[in-house]
């Protein structure tokens, strides 16, 4: 792995997160890569680079409509990329890479791409204009951003519900004001475009995205992707008294969400659009 200056968020990703996510990695609605791609308008000889790049599900599905190009993911975690190297070959996608890195110092080839997406991936740089300068300069001019990340926290019953079932009241929400890195420090739709703007992109667009998160087909698969995650881990590390009730009453609040296609529980986003000069 080259350089890495978010070296919290390495560990994070490295360790028991990153293992997580390799398992479960896939909980993104197939919708959702449909609007990022969509909104990037890749082409058939496009060269895409997917920012943070997880198991790869976006990364797949950007190389399969660049199936004349190459799509590159790019991510922190080693698990998950092992993942992502795995699915692809499963798959039979051909023109894909992986690489290990963080995108705010990685040695991206200058003008080497004409297309930049993320899918959730581009919320927790240490320094976010020097990552999205840094992504700017990878891409070719004119080259388009097109990203997804999560509006406020208080807006997300797939983050806020499971929290309410296992603590009984409401629980404290992470902020949205960009003090740091973390799930909701692109919530604020005014923060992206300054931060983009620093960056050197042009025509930052932030629109609104409503679509619900895939927690698998059924219910003690999403109770299993809670216990697992970090917020819950956190939780239950500091309130050990609620680990014993845990499993059922989350199964209680996912039954709420499982419909005819699985567990689906209510989300909103920002789909973002730029482009480099």
């Amino acid at each position: 792995m080259q350089d890495v200056v978010n070296v919290e968020q390495a560990t994070a990703w490295n360790g028991p997160e990153g293992e997580h996510w390799a398992a479960h990695g896939d909980h993104a609605p197939t919708e959702i890569d449909r609007d990022v791609l969509g909104a990037a308008g890749i082409r058939a000889t496009d060269r895409v680079l997917d920012i943070g790049c997880g198991t790869g599900q976006t990364t797949r599905a950007a190389a399969r409509r660049a199936h004349a190009g190459q799509a590159v993911g790019l991510d922190l975690s080693g698990p998950q990329l092992a993942r992502a190297r795995e699915l692809a070959a499963i798959e039979g996608v051909t023109n894909v890479a992986f690489e290990q890195g963080d995108a705010q110092v990685h040695p991206l080839p200058a003008g080497g791409f004409d297309v930049a997406v993320s899918r959730f991936g581009i919320m927790f740089f240490a320094d976010p204009v020097a990552a999205f300068a840094n992504v700017a300069r990878a891409l070719a001019p004119g080259g388009r951003l097109a990203f997804v990340c999560p509006q406020a926290a208080a807006e997300q019953p797939w983050f806020v519900a499971p929290l309410v079932g296992l603590l009984g009241e409401e629980p404290d929400l992470p902020a949205s004001d960009g003090g740091g890195p973390g799930m909701f420090s692109l919530a604020d739709p005014d923060r992206i475009v300054a931060v983009l703007t620093a960056a050197g992109f042009a025509d930052v667009r932030p629109a609104g995205l409503t679509t619900p998160m895939d927690f698998g087909p059924t219910v003690a698969g999403a109770v299993g992707f809670y216990l697992g995650s970090g917020p819950v881990r956190a939780l239950l590390e500091e309130r050990p008294e609620l680990a014993g009730p845990a499993r059922a009453n989350l199964e209680a609040t996912m039954a709420r969400y499982l419909t005819p296609t699985g567990v689906r529980v209510p989300a909103t986003h920002w789909l973002v659009t730029a482009r480099r000069p």
